[in-house]
C-alpha cells in the first residue's frame, strides 16, 4: 500500500479516484458535508495565517506611524525652540528700551552734564571674590564701550539714572575702565542730606556690595534711612549725586566719629549701560600750587637833610 503511494501512478490512480468521488458526491447532492468537514479541518489554519498577515501589517504600520510622531514631535519642538528664542529676544529688547528710556529722560532733566551713553563690555572676573585668601586688594572695575575717541578722559565720573557708579581711570581708544564705589581704593566726598553732614564714602572690600561712610561727626549727624549724596568737595565729583542708603549706624563712645554702612543706589553687579558726564572736570585742588605771599618791599631810608 505505501509503495502504492510512492510510485507515480499509484498517485494519478489515488487522484483520479478523489476527483470521480468529488463528481458523484456532487452528482448526488452529498458536496457539501465534503465542504464543511474540509472547513472544520482547515479553519483553523486559515485563521492563525490571516492574524499572522494582520499582524505583519500592524507591526509595518506601527513603525510608519512612530516615525511620523517622531518626524511631528522633532517638528514641534523646533517651533517651541524658536518660540523661547524670540520670547527671550523681545524680553531683552523690552529691558533695554526700558533701560535706553530711562537714561533719556535723565539726560533730559539735566542738560548741563553733558551726559554720553555706554555699554559695559566686560566685568572684573574677581570682583566678588572674598579675600580670604589672598591678601592683596582686588580692583572693582568694568570695561565700557566709550574711549578717547568719543572724548572720554580719566577722571570723569560715571553715572545712571540711579545714582554713582564710580570714575574713569584708564582710557583707551575706544574703551575706558571705570572704577566702582565698592572698590577699597575709591573715595568719595558725601554729604548726609537731612543733616547736611559731611564724610568720605570708601568701598569695604572683602567682596562686599556695600559701602562705609566715615568721619562723621559724633551725634545725630545720620541715621539709618538717610539718603547720601556726593558733596562736591573736592572736586573729584559733581555735588548732588546719589551715592546710596544708610542701612546701619555705627557710634562708640570711645570712637572719635560716626560711621555709616551705605548700600549703594546702583547695583554695582549688574550693570549693563551706564552715562559717562563729559562736560565736568574734575580738578585735584592738591595738585595746585599754595600761593605764596609775595616779600614787602624793604622801606628806603629817607635822605637826612644837613642843617
Amino acid at each position: 500500500m505505501l509503495d502504492l503511494f510512492r510510485s507515480r501512478t499509484g498517485f494519478i490512480l489515488i487522484l483520479l479516484a478523489l476527483v470521480f468521488i468529488g463528481i458523484a458526491l456532487r452528482a448526488t447532492g452529498n458536496m457539501g458535508l465534503v465542504q464543511d468537514a474540509t472547513f472544520g479541518v482547515f479553519a483553523p489554519v486559515q485563521t492563525i495565517l490571516i492574524d499572522a498577515s494582520n499582524g505583519v501589517t500592524n507591526l509595518f504600520g506601527g513603525f510608519q506611524e512612530v516615525n511620523e510622531l517622531r518626524a511631528q514631535v522633532k517638528q514641534l519642538q523646533e517651533r517651541l525652540n524658536t518660540a523661547v528664542i524670540d520670547s527671550v529676544r523681545v524680553r531683552e529688547l523690552e529691558i533695554e528700551n526700558s533701560e535706553l528710556r530711562a537714561q533719556l529722560e535723565y539726560k533730559q532733566e539735566n542738560p548741563d552734564y553733558l551726559l554720553s551713553g555706554a555699554t559695559v563690555l566686560q566685568e572684573n572676573d574677581n570682583r566678588a571674590r572674598v579675600l580670604s585668601q589672598d591678601p592683596s586688594a582686588l580692583v572693582n572695575y568694568i570695561t565700557i564701550d566709550q574711549g578717547r575717541a568719543e572724548n572720554v578722559a580719566v577722571g570723569m565720573p560715571v553715572i545712571t539714572p540711579a545714582g554713582l557708579v564710580g570714575r574713569v581711570t584708564e582710557v583707551g581708544e575706544h574703551w575706558a575702565r571705570v572704577l566702582l564705589l565698592n572698590d577699597t581704593t575709591s573715595s568719595v566726598n558725601a554729604v548726609v542730606q537731612s543733616t547736611r553732614a559731611t564724610g568720605v564714602v570708601q568701598g569695604q572690600g572683602q567682596g562686599s556690595e556695600l559701602l562705609i561712610m566715615r568721619y562723621l561727626p559724633l551725634g545725630d549727624s545720620v541715621k539709618e534711612d538717610d539718603l547720601i549724596l556726593t558733596s562736591g568737595i573736592g572736586g573729584a565729583f559733581p555735588k548732588r549725586l546719589v551715592i546710596g542708603q544708610v542701612i546701619q549706624v555705627r557710634q562708640r563712645d570711645t570712637d572719635l566719629f560716626t560711621e555709616a554702612i551705605i548700600r549703594p543706589s546702583v547695583d554695582l553687579s549688574r550693570l549693563e549701560f551706564v552715562l559717562v558726564m563729559k562736560k565736568f572736570t574734575p580738578t585735584d585742588i592738591t595738585t595746585e600750587p599754595t600761593p605764596t605771599a609775595a616779600p614787602s618791599p624793604t622801606p628806603t631810608p629817607a635822605a637826612t637833610i644837613a642843617p
